[in-house]
């Protein structure tokens, strides 16, 4: 029986680099902007769907995102990797616990996985049975879809440097971040979006991450209806960049919600 057509919102929580704009001792144009849109927490969306809530990445703003969000309920959450900046806001999802009074699932590759139980030891320790260690359901994904609450999310893999990072395919949208290339196989998982989240940290050529040029370039060959650049850097100020580019392709920015299609 195919599935029905319902709403996606996707409201994301960050779009900066590892060390966030502002950047800490900085005291350039964009650090001291007063755009608000050149304040960009660490990477992060939210997934709403059928009064669900799936996140994708814990970084160590959640705790202020989740509050400026409003974000009131957690159904899962996924981690593309386990950089810092992706993981050490996993502590601040206890209130839902204490909310929902259930397990929260996570999902992550199994090197990210293990490394998530290195820096979170307590939390996966049995013996630990104190109220103040978030309650969590660990699951290991590769790259088969991950079905939740009756949406799929297809692992996307990506080359971070020497490392992988997952992005996530989910209806007619996908989210990638912390990405330097895309293999083949991966980009034959994009197409015919429309809605594609792409990493854009700067001009300058860095070994880990894509530049704007470089984003541009894929979303030309991919060509998504919509593209949104994130994880920037304070090399890129929200109105100047946006100006030297096309309209089907913007800047994210914190707080911005954006709707699609998806099949549940």
């Amino acid at each position: 029986m195919p599935g029905s057509s319902r709403r996606i919102r996707i409201v994301v929580l960050g779009s900066g680099t590892s060390s966030g704009v502002p950047t800490i001792g900085c005291d350039c144009k964009v650090c001291k902007s007063d755009d608000p849109r050149d304040k960009r927490l660490r990477p992060s969306v939210l997934v709403q769907f059928s009064d669900r809530n799936v996140l994708i990445d814990t970084t160590p703003d959640f705790r202020q995102q989740a509050l400026r969000a409003g974000i009131n309920r957690l159904d899962a959450i996924l981690f593309t990797h386990a950089h810092a900046d992706h993981i050490m806001g996993l502590d601040d999802v206890r209130p839902f616990n204490f909310i929902q009074k259930e397990r929260i699932p996570i999902y992550a590759s199994p090197d990210d996985m293990r490394i998530i139980r290195q820096c979170f030891s307590y939390v996966f320790d049995e013996r630990v049975t104190e109220s103040s260690v978030p309650k969590l359901d660990p699951h290991v994904f590769g790259l088969q879809p991950i079905e939740l609450f009756g949406l799929e999310f297809i692992p996307v893999l990506v080359s971070h440097g020497r490392g992988a990072a997952f992005g996530f395919r989910f209806g007619n949208a996908a989210y990638l971040t912390d990405h330097s290339d895309i293999p083949a196989e991966s980009l034959a998982a994009l197409e015919g979006l429309d809605v594609l989240f792409l990493d854009a940290l700067r001009h300058k050529p860095h070994p880990t991450h894509t530049t704007l040029e470089r984003a541009v370039q894929w979303v030309e060959q991919l060509k998504p209806k919509r593209a949104f650049f994130t994880h920037m850097c304070h090399d890129l100020g929200h109105a100047r960049t946006e100006s030297l580019l096309p309209e089907h392709i913007r800047l994210a920015y914190d707080g911005l919600t954006i709707e699609v299609e998806g099949e549940i």
